[in-house]
């Protein structure tokens, strides 16, 4: 079923909030009665694709999610990427930096992770972590080992500025390099983030998920609204759009995300690398000796 990928993106002329962005749209579908096909459908082309890009060797896919607690990054990674080849795919989860991390310049720890020709490389969370919960408590800069002393006032727009600005060098520099960004945000709503929280704190099998901190966080959900949309206004380019995802729905939200992978993939053109005279010779001699074989 087609979709229409306008709505999701960030738009360049930065005309529209984050907060017009719906959580829970399902269309054009009515409900999630017969989807699964849809999705099977979407993981099959994708498993394909990523089979051509490996073979091909010219192109890297670096996909980006980025979210909320509980909006189901962790659930869409693995449901849209189940029927790929794991020697082609790696999925990195940034958590709190290290101390080494740390003694490098905040992209260090992304860039060495991006992906090689021919690979998919998914970040769960990413670099962009360093314009959203860096702007909404500050004072983890004083970790970073900055050349700056924001003092008692913390970095001004200035500051923030600059790293919107390093972000979107540093895309450029991957998208002239073949590496294809995708930029995903799962947008979940404030109250259906409440019931997972309360689903994983009921079911024994999802408490491992909670913690103490997640709730705490949502103290601040509308300085993370404000982040996000900063960072969305200064980072969402022609190279590198932002796609806002409805994510009130898990499966409506794995759909899109599939159905966008593969409508990018399938926009390169990409096929398996055609052989040489030579290697047709070669391979035809290799038949015949298979076949003289005893």
């Amino acid at each position: 079923m087609f979709m229409k990928y306008n709505r999701f993106i960030f738009p360049l002329d930065q005309s529209r909030r984050l907060s017009e962005f719906p959580t829970s749209d399902i269309s054009p579908f009515s409900n999630q009665e017969g989807t699964y096909e849809e999705l099977a459908k979407g993981v099959k082309t994708l498993s394909k694709f990523q089979d051509i890009l490996y073979a091909q060797d010219k192109y890297a896919l670096l996909i980006i999610f980025q979210a909320m607690d509980a909006a189901g990054k962790d659930s869409t990674i693995k449901h849209v990427m189940t029927g790929i080849n794991p020697q082609g795919c790696n999925v990195t989860s940034f958590k709190a930096p290290s101390v080494e991390e740390l003694d490098h310049a905040y992209l260090w720890r992304c860039m060495k992770m991006t992906p090689a020709k021919g690979d998919i490389g998914i970040f769960n969370r990413s670099y962009y972590e360093e314009v959203l919960i860096t702007r909404v408590h500050p004072d983890i800069l004083d970790n970073q080992n900055l050349p700056l002393d924001f003092g008692k006032t913390g970095p001004d727009n200035s500051f923030w500025l600059q790293r919107y600005e390093d972000i979107n060098n540093f895309e450029k520099y991957l998208v002239n390099n073949g590496t294809i960004v995708l930029k995903f945000f799962l947008n979940v709503s404030k109250e259906e983030q409440k019931k997972r929280f309360l689903k994983r704190i009921e079911d024994p099998g999802k408490n491992w998920k909670f913690s103490d901190r997640d709730v705490a966080e949502r103290k601040f959900w509308d300085d993370y609204q404000m982040a996000y949309e900063q960072a969305f206004f200064h980072t969402s380019t022609d190279i590198a759009p932002w796609y806002i995802i409805p994510a009130d729905h898990k499966w409506f939200m794995q759909i899109a995300v599939s159905q966008i992978i593969n409508d990018k993939l399938e926009s390169l053109g990409i096929e398996y690398p055609k052989i040489s005279a030579r290697q047709a010779e070669n391979l035809e001699k290799g038949r015949l000796l298979l076949l003289s074989e005893d």
